[in-house]
């Protein structure tokens, strides 16, 4: 038999449970909730909002829909958030190309990436990579350099598309590294690995997890990453750091709300994402994808942030480039 002191506990660990189970349940006001995504379906920044919606759902008691907005390199999508109501629940999972490569360099983008938007959660981030042909020869990346400056007729080196950050990190590469090349722009990764498979271009820079599984197959050899430390997924692969350059940059992808979300449900969805983000579920689909998981605050978004645009900005503006 319980005694008359246990009913008083028990009824208060009820009454808490309740309230905990209440708090959990209470649906996001507003309807379903939209993750505006710049590129098409099966990409990587698609895949990373599909991961993070499927959790979000059950938490949030309402749909998550992705809807894919591909065009204008993403600014379609910044245009459309931009302009959402202010009772409509919608978020952009959007990268730098979008939040700060074109806003510099588009007189018009149709949106002010500062203005417009309020950072949410910063989600994962990617790394770069240089690899090269394997009809190149060379294994290391000093001595790679020293191949581009005694042959600077070959010294070509594509990226999946002008303008994006794998094309300014090659620049800032080839300024780091006092060598010249001229870039050559493809319409995609596909295209570019196509032509860095087959020889026609000697040297590539791209995101790493498009790189790897060519590497790992002996197709192409990457020389080098561009993070602080060597990746988990491939700690065979020196840094720049390591290999003698003094360079180190990464890719994210971050939720963004349109300024006109009111600032208790950008808190809520910040907390939410974040508590997403440290499912160790999440973690490993993330981590299947070749891509690394972020825990992040509201805050810690906005100081990364700044600290990116302060990185970024000069060598964008310094490299003349105009769409």
């Amino acid at each position: 038999m319980f005694s008359r002191r246990y009913f008083p506990r028990l009824a208060a660990a009820l009454a808490l449970g309740t309230a905990v189970l209440g708090a959990q349940a209470q649906a996001l006001e507003g309807g379903p909730l939209h993750i505006v995504v710049g590129y098409a379906a099966g990409g990587a920044t698609d895949r990373v909002a599909r991961i993070v919606g499927d959790k979000l759902q059950a938490r949030l008691g309402v749909p998550v829909i992705v809807d894919n907005k591909p065009g204008a390199g993403g600014r379609l999508a910044a245009q459309q958030a931009k302009a959402t109501p202010a009772g409509q629940n919608v978020l952009m999972l959007a990268n730098p190309a979008v939040m700060v490569v074109a806003p510099l360099v588009f007189k018009d983008n149709g949106y002010d990436a500062e203005r417009d938007f309020v950072p949410v959660s910063h989600v994962n981030d990617y790394e770069f990579a240089l690899a090269v042909s394997t009809a190149v020869p060379v294994r290391e990346l000093s001595h790679l350099l020293a191949w581009m400056r005694a042959n600077p007729e070959k010294a070509n080196f594509g990226v999946p598309a002008t303008g994006s950050l794998p094309h300014f990190f090659g620049l800032m590469m080839g300024e780091k590294a006092k060598v010249r090349a001229e870039v050559v722009g493809y319409r995609g990764s596909g295209p570019l690995l196509t032509d860095l498979i087959g020889g026609q271009v000697p040297i590539a820079f791209d995101t790493f997890d498009v790189d790897l599984p060519q590497h790992q197959a002996g197709k192409i050899r990457i020389l080098a990453v561009s993070g602080a430390k060597r990746s988990p997924f491939a700690p065979e692969i020196p840094t720049f750091k390591e290999a003698g350059l003094d360079l180190v940059a990464t890719g994210w992808n971050t939720f963004f709300a349109p300024a006109t979300m009111p600032k208790d449900k950008v808190a809520r969805l910040s907390q939410e994402i974040r508590e997403v983000m440290q499912d160790p579920d999440t973690q490993r689909r993330f981590k299947d994808t070749l891509m690394t998981p972020v825990v992040s605050t509201q805050a810690q978004t906005e100081a990364m942030l700044k600290a990116y645009r302060a990185q970024w900005a000069p060598v964008v503006q310094k490299s003349g480039y105009q769409p």
